[in-house]
């Protein structure tokens, strides 16, 4: 069949397939499943110049989307890489003008017979970084790495559309009905999100932004924790004054310590590399010096930040880092349209690659990520959520039957019409 009816297949799966095991015991996501026949592959075909090109290009889509998304006084943290997946899902639905456009925005340089593929060779290469984690790190390492697409009861996506994501993100589809419940869908997608964050990501999709008119909506989720290589000593830890762009000063608790890591100053910074439990994953620090903070972050690109990370060097290093704990919200609509994804998420979208006759559009895009760091190691968490939805969808509606009413009974091949009555009265 050239396409898949949602309403078919019962089953009892997970819907996506994770880089490790989730935090906690993994709920099954909401609604019935409907799973390509085509299985995960473990062992893609993948160059190593690949995901090297993939990987500069998320990073080169990072630095311009953090760029569109800062704003004066305000802390921020997101996950480029949970975007890019949970487009890149979308892409691989995506068509003439609307392709090009999200492929120019996302860096989605390889093509669509390769960036799939490629996406799914970094997930598993993510996934083999537990294996350099030592086993009594005080946080374990985790790296859980989710996604999943829940469909509109009854409307149908192609084969080809469902089979790429189950092949390349290990994500299945559950069926939900907007239509009809539209905020228990909601309120059910958001509730696995949360499970899958360890409960760091809550309320992914604020209320409004799923419809009647909604028919699809593909989730990224990212949960990670990890300790320190060189863990910090709690008893350390002083509360010191932290001066702020204003010049204004806060306390904060700082923790410090004497490593060795690689170091280096550039013009207006100092910059640093804090590795996690394994060496594999690590936190880079770039420190505008006072007054150049601006200056500094404006230059911040894929080749800057590069630049930057060349010129480290090993140092013995007396570190004080503030400890910190925060969430951000970043509505992504309007900075992805910002940078040239117009055409997706209009009524002349072209989505035809999910369901093979259009009509589909990029309702919203949301993203939630939170992070905590201390004296232990790093905590952070991220989602994204791509809603699409019908051009033509029917509106809404209800009725209650309070009143008098005629009624026939039909023959609906034929038209024949067997009954006619009205109803007066339900109680004589």
């Amino acid at each position: 069949m050239r396409r898949c009816l949602v309403l078919m297949l019962a089953g009892a799966a997970l819907c996506a397939c994770s880089s490790k095991e989730s935090p906690k015991p993994t709920q099954e996501a909401p609604g019935q499943l409907v799973q390509s026949s085509k299985p995960r592959i473990t062992s893609p075909n993948v160059s190593s110049e690949e995901l090297s090109k993939l990987s500069a290009d998320n990073a080169d889509f990072a630095w311009e989307f953090y760029r569109e998304i800062i704003k004066p006084g305000e802390n921020l943290f997101f996950s480029p890489y949970s975007l890019s997946v949970a487009l890149a899902m979308t892409w691989a639905g995506a068509r003439g003008t609307t392709e090009t456009e999200m492929a120019k925005t996302m860096h989605f340089t390889l093509g669509q017979e390769r960036l799939h593929p490629a996406f799914n060779g970094l997930d598993l290469e993510l996934a083999s970084r537990a294996q350099a984690s030592g086993s009594d790190a005080p946080l374990p390492f985790v790296l859980n790495i989710t996604n999943a697409l829940f469909g509109q009861v009854g409307y149908s996506f192609l084969d080809a559309f469902l089979a790429t994501l189950a092949q390349h993100y290990g994500a299945g589809m559950r069926l939900m009905d907007f239509i009809n419940e539209t905020e228990a869908s909601r309120v059910a997608i958001n509730a696995w999100v949360s499970e899958q964050t360890n409960d760091r990501i809550k309320d992914l999709i604020p209320p409004g932004i799923i419809t009647a008119a909604t028919r699809l909506v593909l989730v990224n989720a990212i949960f990670f924790t990890a300790s320190w290589d060189s863990p910090f000593d709690e008893a350390k830890t002083q509360e010191s004054a932290f001066k702020r762009l204003d010049g204004t000063e806060v306390p904060a608790p700082m923790m410090q310590q004497s490593l060795r890591t690689i170091y280096g100053e550039g013009e207006g910074f100092q910059a640093a590399e804090l590795p996690y439990d394994g060496g594999q994953l690590a936190m880079l620090l770039i420190v505008p010096n006072e007054g150049q903070f601006q200056a500094v972050e404006s230059q911040l690109s894929i080749a800057k930040v590069a630049q930057i990370r060349g010129a480290l060097s090993e140092h013995q290093v007396e570190l004080e880092l503030p400890k910190f704990s925060f969430r951000s919200e970043v509505p992504s609509k309007a900075p992805l349209q910002s940078l040239g994804m117009i055409e997706a998420f209009g009524g002349g979208a072209d989505l035809s690659g999910m369901n093979g006759t259009g009509g589909l559009f990029i309702q919203d895009v949301v993203h939630q990520a939170f992070v905590a760091v201390d004296e232990n190691g790093t905590e952070a968490a991220a989602a994204t959520a791509v809603i699409v939805g019908e051009v033509s969808a029917p509106p809404p509606a209800a009725l209650t039957i309070d009143r008098p009413f005629v009624f026939a009974i039909i023959d609906r091949p034929t038209g024949a019409t067997l009954f006619v009555g009205r109803v007066l009265d339900p109680s004589a």
